[in-house]
């Protein structure tokens, strides 16, 4: 390699330096950015790492970004958190949750893959950015490039959670809504970045976006003391997220920085929108398109982009995939706030409840260390709880008035009726 990285073509190896492409002109597959591991091999070790700022750039050495590059859009280190409260109850005894509905600036994941390709949008002069998305890239992608003061349009499904809408628009993008799904948004980017000739982060700047996922990884190892879980359940929409954790656990292999173990990993889907787990459930290698039906639109993709290497991730690591229903969903973004005070949307709630089931039926032990990654905010997606809390009739400000209510709160729980 002539710099630290390059694109390479997945499947044939061909390599193509650093553009904004995503697809091999050869064989048609997609492209990833491959590392010089031994270029970084004194630049990327625990002192250094430690030393770095307290966001996801402390591993710019294993990131697509010019060694000249100052990071202005940091997305901040999320938690590690345990979770005794919820392992308790789905017979969990060494359960850990990645709390990404904390990242900054916008609550998700997102935020680190767009810090990184917006960095490499402007290295390669782009003016104007877009994406195709499911609420929280739109998120994500609306407020960097206003950090940046980069122009955007960015392309969403029309029937996307209000809050998600607004949240994109609060930060002056462009957001048109398609009468479609994500698959047709997708599209329509695909062919707006050829013509117009804007640098789409999931679309010509995916290689690049898509490594930002690896610091979910790197987190999670730096924060269990230089050390990788037995296993890892992971959300999918597109597919990517779980094969750059894996990637990220395999780069801090090979450059010492932890030793090599086995991790399995672990797809969690909603049954609405599964193509992934249901070909991983029926051992097919390639994917069935689905057309999405589920609470759960931030992973309601139909045709995952990265989808047939996200079922050889799973397979080769001895994992699996399930998916949920939409009551299932909403009843674990319940419980995950009600155990261990985390407020997920209904992406986190997929993750929570196909957790549950992963120990249900024995895939998971209960003493294998095993983390759960929660990738974005329930106040992105409050309108799934519409209806689940009644609103009391307000108590007068005197202490009588309370005392009565705690009186009455208390029979009522215990099974006395009132009359109203």
């Amino acid at each position: 390699m002539t710099t630290a990285y390059e694109l390479r073509c997945r499947e044939c190896g061909k390599s193509y330096g650093n553009q904004p492409l995503s697809i091999c002109d050869d064989c048609f597959s997609p492209l990833e950015v491959d590392f010089d591991l031994d270029y970084a091999r004194s630049r990327f070790t625990r002192d250094k790492i430690s030393a770095g700022p307290l966001n996801m750039w402390r591993y710019r050495a294993l990131l697509p970004v010019s060694d000249t590059y100052k990071p202005t859009t940091p997305a901040v280190l999320t938690p590690l958190l345990e979770a005794p409260r919820l392992a308790s109850r789905i017979g969990a005894n060494n359960l850990y949750i990645k709390n990404d509905a904390v990242c900054l600036p916008t609550l998700s994941f997102k935020d680190r893959v767009v810090a990184v390709a917006l960095a490499n949008a402007q290295a390669f002069g782009f003016d104007t950015v877009g994406c195709s998305s499911t609420g929280n890239l739109a998120n994500a992608v609306a407020a960097g490039a206003a950090r940046l003061g980069l122009k955007t349009y960015i392309l969403v499904p029309s029937d996307l959670e209000a809050a998600k809408i607004l949240n994109t628009q609060v930060y002056g993008a462009n957001l048109i809504r398609i009468d479609g799904n994500y698959d047709h948004c997708n599209r329509l980017c695909s062919q707006i970045a050829e013509r117009y000739n804007w640098g789409f982060v999931n679309v010509n700047l995916r290689p690049y976006y898509a490594e930002g996922s690896k610091t979910v990884g790197y987190e999670i190892a730096e924060q269990l003391g230089w050390r990788l879980p037995d296993n890892v359940v992971v959300p999918m929409a597109g597919g990517s997220l779980i094969t750059k954790i894996r990637k990220a656990f395999k780069e801090l292999v090979a450059l010492g920085l932890v030793d090599d173990k086995p991790v399995r990993f672990f797809g969690a889907q909603a049954t609405g929108c599964s193509p992934i787990s249901t070909a991983v459930k029926n051992g097919a290698d390639n994917i069935e398109p689905q057309r999405p039906n589920t609470i759960a639109r931030s992973l309601a993709i139909g045709n995952p982009a990265d989808g047939s290497y996200a079922i050889r991730v799973i397979r080769d690591s001895g994992g699996w995939a399930e998916d949920v229903s939409d009551v299932e969903i909403v009843s674990a973004i319940q419980e995950l706030a009600e155990t261990e005070g985390v407020f997920t949307e209904t992406a986190g709630g997929v993750t929570t409840a196909v957790t549950a089931r992963l120990y249900a039926h024995g895939r998971i032990k209960p003493d294998e260390l095993t983390v759960s990654c929660i990738t974005g905010n329930g106040l992105k997606t409050t309108d799934v709880l519409q209806g689940a809390y009644s609103q009391e009739a307000a108590v007068r400000p005197r202490l009588s008035d309370f005392a009565a209510y705690l009186e009455e709160r208390e029979d009522r729980l215990a099974g006395v009726a009132y009359a109203d």
